[in-house]
This record gives structure tokens, C-alpha cells and sequence, in this order.
């Protein structure tokens, strides 16, 4: 069994590969190949780990029996058609992702990121503070997507008694299904999280921050273009909603011109929510029990379409 690594690790986290898999595996890596050689390698793999440069699908991948992802987000390969199974990192990131949305969430009630500024400023204000300040118990909580990060967010809220509807399209761990019963519900929701996908580009327009509750927060830890940024960025200005916490924004880095660098009412986690000290070695803990899964002939954890961006 041949198998390409894209992902580059270090001589640690690649002695962790060779040593999950017995002596019948070949791994090579593209950060040890030249480009010739890596095409060569790409033709004859049979499994590959890592996110494959989307050019270098110009070239034939007959060989190729399974695909694991190194991410959770694929939008890039929504061209791609290939009948093998492909698997993203959609479970191992989501634990990660949801803390970090939940975090956010709960420092923008608890006005963690006023005092930080306040902090930096040098300013103690004291109990002047205390007014504003909110709990996230008992508060109704919409969260758009029904996937791994969705799930383990409303497994997090439940322990703060929140009130968690969940939505999406076709997903049974959902309870709606339709823009209309979610509409239905949003004037009465204090906090909406975004984990959708890149395929539900601008789902979160104009019309559907229009009927968001007034003060309720927005947090996305989804995709950027799944919001339209002046939409929100007006219903900020104009305090139609409260605060936004965003791990993703439509283009990152962050232009220096958006709005989104001043706004006080904004937290920005700079698309690091899946982000861990022992990421690398997790991804490659995580691939070794998918591929040895897939050789034993059963279904690997974390299978996606492709083309349908989920």
C-alpha cells in the first residue's frame, strides 16, 4: 500500500505515521520530493493524506482508493469528481472549534473583551462595567449546520441550560429544515452560530440578519462567505445586533481597511478555533485509525461529498 503525505510534519509526527502501519505500507512525502517526482508519486498512490493541490488534479489518479483530508473545510475541490471514499477532519476539528465559538460567545456576555482593551489601556473602570454585563444561561440559542462542530457546540451549551434549536436542510440531528421555520424562530433567538459550509455562500444576508432578534450575537465558526459582510457590518454600526464573534471572515487575512479591525463589539479569533499544540500529531493519530479502518474494509469517520460541500 502505497501512501502520499501532503501534510508536512516533522520527524516526530512522521515516525508516529511509520509506526502506525505494518511493514506492507510505503509512505512517501511531498515535502522530501521534487515536483517531477511528486506527480510520479501522486500516479501511483493509492491513499493520500493531505490537501492536494487542486492543479495537480490535471494529472490521472487511477491508483487512488481513499483520500483523507487534512481539514474540515474542502470548498476548493467542489470541481472534483472522484468515486472513492474522501474524508475530512470534520471530527477531530470540531471539539476545538466548538470551545472556541462557545469561549467567544461567553466572553462577549461577560465582557472579557472590553477589559482586555480596558487592559491594554491602562483604564480601571470597575463596577462601572458591571451593568452590561449578561450570563449565557437560559439563553435561546440557533446553531445553522447540524455536522460534528454543531453537535459538540450543542453538547457544550446544554451544561449552561441554553434553549438549542438546530438547523439544516437534510440532516436529521436537526429540528428545522427550512429557511421559513427558522425565520419562524429568529426573532425570539439571542445568539445564532454559523458552522455551515462554504457551499451555503451568503445564507446569512441582509434578510436574515433583518430578522435576527434586536442585541442578539452573531458567531460564525463556518465558512466567511457564508456571510454577507456589509450586511453585518451595518447592522453593527447601527446596533441592530450586539456583538459578532468570528473565527472566519470572507477574505483572510483580514484586510487592514475592513471595519471589523475597530469594532468594539467584535471578536476576532483570526480562523484559529481548530488550533491545538498536538494538532499535527492528532491529524496523523486521526488518519492512522481512518486508514486502518478503510483497510479492514469498514467505513472511515468523517466521509464527504465533494461536490455537494458536506
Amino acid at each position: 500500500m502505497k501512501i502520499l503525505v501532503y501534510t508536512t510534519l516533522n520527524p516526530e509526527q512522521k515516525n508516529q505515521l511509520r509506526n502506525g502501519f505494518t511493514d506492507d505500507v510505503e509512505l512517501f512525502f511531498k515535502n522530501d520530493l521534487t515536483e517531477e517526482n511528486l506527480f510520479l508519486k501522486l500516479a501511483e498512490a493509492e491513499i493520500v493524506l493531505g490537501n492536494i493541490n487542486v492543479s495537480h488534479f490535471s494529472k490521472p489518479h487511477s491508483n487512488l482508493k481513499f483520500w483523507q483530508l487534512d481539514s474540515a473545510g474542502f470548498d476548493q475541490y467542489q470541481n472534483i469528481s472522484l468515486n472513492i471514499p474522501v474524508a475530512n477532519m470534520g471530527t477531530f476539528y470540531a471539539q476545538r472549534c466548538a470551545e472556541s465559538i462557545v469561549a467567544g460567545v461567553i466572553g462577549f456576555y461577560r465582557g472579557i473583551h472590553s477589559l482586555v482593551r480596558l487592559q491594554s489601556e491602562k483604564k480601571w473602570v470597575g463596577s462601572k462595567i458591571r451593568p452590561s454585563l449578561q450570563g449565557l444561561t437560559d439563553k435561546n440559542v440557533v446553531i445553522l449546520g447540524a455536522g460534528a462542530i454543531a453537535l459538540a457546540a450543542k453538547k457544550m451549551l446544554t451544561g449552561f441550560c441554553c434553549n438549542i434549536t438546530l438547523t439544516a436542510r437534510k440532516n436529521p440531528n436537526a429540528t428545522l429544515h427550512s429557511l421559513e421555520e427558522l425565520f419562524s424562530i429568529l426573532p425570539e433567538t439571542d445568539v445564532v452560530i454559523n458552522t455551515l459550509p462554504g457551499s451555503a455562500e451568503n445564507y446569512v444576508n441582509e434578510e436574515f440578519i433583518n430578522v435576527m432578534k434586536q442585541g442578539s450575537i452573531y458567531a460564525n465558526v463556518g465558512r466567511g462567505n457564508t456571510t454577507d459582510e456589509s450586511a453585518l457590518i451595518k447592522a453593527l454600526e447601527e446596533c441592530k445586533i450586539a456583538g459578532a464573534v468570528l473565527d472566519v471572515t470572507a477574505v483572510e487575512p483580514l484586510p487592514l481597511e475592513s471595519k471589523l479591525w475597530d469594532m468594539e463589539q467584535v471578536i476576532l479569533t483570526q480562523h484559529s478555533a481548530g488550533g491545538d499544540q498536538n494538532e499535527n500529531s492528532g491529524k496523523v493519530k486521526h488518519f492512522i485509525k481512518n486508514v486502518n479502518r478503510f483497510l479492514k474494509g469498514e467505513q472511515p469517520e468523517d466521509l464527504i461529498d465533494l461536490r455537494k460541500g458536506y
